[in-house]
């Protein structure tokens, strides 16, 4: 695809993170990108406002009638009109991941997989090129705060002749979607149980893993989290590193240090540890994520002054521990976290900012399949808040299954102070409560709750 030019991109589900990436791609490419999405939100808006043209009704009269690529998430179901109209007239349906995957495959790629992590990792990657003034392009999955935006992109002079320009890319592991991905470097951040919907079992879903480190080009490298163990072997010529916050590792940290907010640390490499780097955002965790974002860059050449420049600005990520309000009397921080992993990492690191405050979470679950199958997991990580209100499952794709509900969650986890609350009532249920330490979290439609959660109480 690096040769070929679309005239006109339709997306089937084009508000996905993942999805308006790709369309903010093909629209830097000079292609006219319109398609469809459930749901209104301020993605799209930004979307709409950079020139793309959307709808939210299942209508094929408002498909262009010279579209010469459609791209599909498996988010939306293949019963869905537009989907359907494009099999009946011979109109070739293609999915993001493959797309994506042909998108990169000219370029060295640098692939960040992991079922939790994975997404500031890639962001920290993009920011260390962009800073250094490295040629490139990014497809993430969150919003970049540096950028504001999910798709990433520096040109050098002129794209085409830049010596090898990079393709850095969140790797998905839904739907088995990356392994439609060849990559020079690639990390892995966790492989924590997930999606089990899709794989059945873990097993089957750490063989996935295995598969996606096996399409490593010849030369490449493998940075891996130390103590996440593929079962395979990896194809010759293709370098292992581990990586760690701590400890025995090829890439870690030392002399960690957290003074006026900010961490300051030294960044062990296998060759020497390279001291006073500074980290621009709280929780160690991230410090974790920025361990491998480094290793990436660490292999890829960039200066020591710019790995240490882009750490210090690095801003976050969109809805990935993103403070929204920071006062004596109320904290308010968001998150995407929707695994129990996840949750356990955010709590923690709230619990190591501000320390003796009280923290009330509002937890929206994503998925039935996901809140079944981990269901003691979430109980046992969400029972370290102070306070829990608990909102309906988000089904995104899935039906209901019998059984499976919040109450059933709530029921499970072992908290005194435990509430169940629908979206419309959230806000009272707050004014009522005061909470000292406030956390949203949560991968649906929770984020609608933040822009008038952080209006109602910026100013109180």
């Amino acid at each position: 695809m690096r040769e070929k030019r679309f005239r006109s991109v339709y997306f089937l589900g084009i508000g996905g993170i993942g999805m308006s990436a790709l369309a903010r791609y093909f629209l830097q490419q000079g292609a006219h990108v319109s398609g469809y999405d459930k749901t209104p939100s301020a993605l799209i808006d930004h979307l709409i406002s950079e020139g793309m043209e959307i709808h939210f009704n299942e209508d094929t009269s408002r498909i262009p009638d010279n579209v010469d690529l459609v791209i599909w998430t498996p988010a939306v179901p293949k019963e869905h009109a537009e989907y359907s109209y494009f099999l009946e007239n011979g109109i070739s349906v293609r999915k993001r991941a493959e797309v994506l995957g042909e998108i990169a495959s000219p370029y060295t790629t640098i692939a960040v997989a992991g079922t939790h992590g994975k997404t500031t990792t890639t962001t920290m990657i993009a920011h260390i090129f962009h800073t250094a003034g490295k040629p490139m392009m990014a497809f993430l999955g969150g919003i970049s705060r540096n950028y504001a935006t999910n798709f990433v992109q520096l040109a050098v002079g002129s794209w085409q002749l830049a010596e090898s320009p990079h393709c850095i890319v969140e790797a998905d592991e839904f739907d088995r979607s990356f392994l439609h991905l060849s990559s020079d470097i690639a990390i892995i951040t966790s492989m924590d149980a997930d999606h089990l919907d899709i794989y059945n079992h873990r097993d089957q879903m750490k063989q996935s893993f295995g598969d996606f480190a096996g399409k490593i080009r010849d030369k490449g490298s493998l940075i891996i989290k130390k103590g996440v163990e593929l079962e395979r072997e990896l194809p010759a010529g293709v370098s292992r590193f581990t990586y760690s916050l701590h400890g025995d590792a090829d890439f870690s940290a030392r002399d960690i240090s957290i003074r006026d907010g900010l961490i300051h640390f030294d960044f062990v490499t296998p060759k020497k540890s390279l001291p006073g780097f500074v980290l621009g955002m709280p929780g160690m965790f991230n410090l974790e994520n920025a361990i491998a974002a480094l290793a990436a860059g660490y292999l890829s050449g960039i200066a020591e002054e710019d790995l240490k420049r882009s750490m210090l600005h690095f801003n976050g990520v969109v809805r990935r521990f993103d403070i929204r309000i920071k006062r004596n009397d109320l904290i308010y921080i968001d998150d995407y976290a929707h695994h129990p992993e996840e949750l356990h990492a955010c709590i923690q690191a709230v619990r190591e900012l501000y320390p003796g405050k009280q923290i009330t979470g509002v937890f929206q679950p994503h998925l039935f399949s996901r809140t079944r199958d981990l269901a003691d997991d979430f109980a046992r990580v969400l029972a370290e808040l102070d306070s829990l209100i608990l909102l309906d499952i988000y089904p995104a794709r899935e039906r209901p299954i019998e059984g499976v509900h919040s109450r059933m969650l709530l029921d499970k986890t072992d908290l005194s102070d435990k509430r169940l609350c629908d979206k419309d009532h959230l806000l009272e249920i707050l004014e009522e409560r005061r909470p000292e330490v406030l956390l949203t979290l949560g991968a649906g439609d929770i984020d609608q709750l933040v822009k008038p959660i952080t209006d109602r109480f910026s100013n109180k």
